[in-house]
């Protein structure tokens, strides 16, 4: 099953011809055989961020959508806290697996991680760091597997009709 992927990318600093984290997950999802659906890059601004995500969130054809950028420390970093304010339910693990991940290849520098997931509308929300080394660590170690329909035991992909239940 083909995913429908909106990609945004956080930065104060990039644009489409030196975004490398965005192009990293550009290729990843071309590779999965995933569609791209939507592709912009917006500044470290909750309020942009909030209206782009809530513009994708209505977009029925959208399943999943992803950030890279500002889930760090900094005072400029407020991706998770943009996710927060449209968030039905946080997904715990996957921050918590990411970081575990992170521990192998960037050692106790991933405590500085706050990448994080949501739910909203239906759809998967992921935030992932702006490192190219962060969105491989998540896309390698988390995201290639979630959503593919034919991971076992269990998957992303096949919740995709019940996230809507009441």
């Amino acid at each position: 099953m083909r995913v429908n992927i909106a990609l945004l990318t956080v930065t104060d600093t990039r644009t489409f011809d030196n975004d490398k984290s965005g192009g990293i997950l550009v290729d990843k999802i071309k590779e999965a055989n995933h569609n791209l659906i939507s592709r912009k890059i917006c500044k470290d601004n909750k309020n942009e961020i909030v209206k782009i995500l809530k513009e994708w969130l209505i977009i029925e054809e959208i399943d999943v959508i992803i950030t890279t950028g500002g889930t760090g420390l900094t005072g400029r970093d407020i991706t998770p806290e943009a996710l927060e304010e449209i968030a039905e339910k946080n997904i715990i693990g996957f921050g918590e697996l990411f970081r575990n991940l992170s521990l192998k290849t960037v050692g106790t520098s991933a405590i500085q991680s706050r990448a994080c997931a949501v739910l909203s509308n239906g759809k998967y929300i992921f935030a992932l760091p702006g490192s190219s080394g962060g969105v491989t660590d998540a896309w390698e170690g988390i995201l290639k597997h979630q959503l593919d329909i034919n991971h076992k035991p269990c998957n992303f992909v096949e919740l995709f009709p019940r996230l809507k239940e009441k």
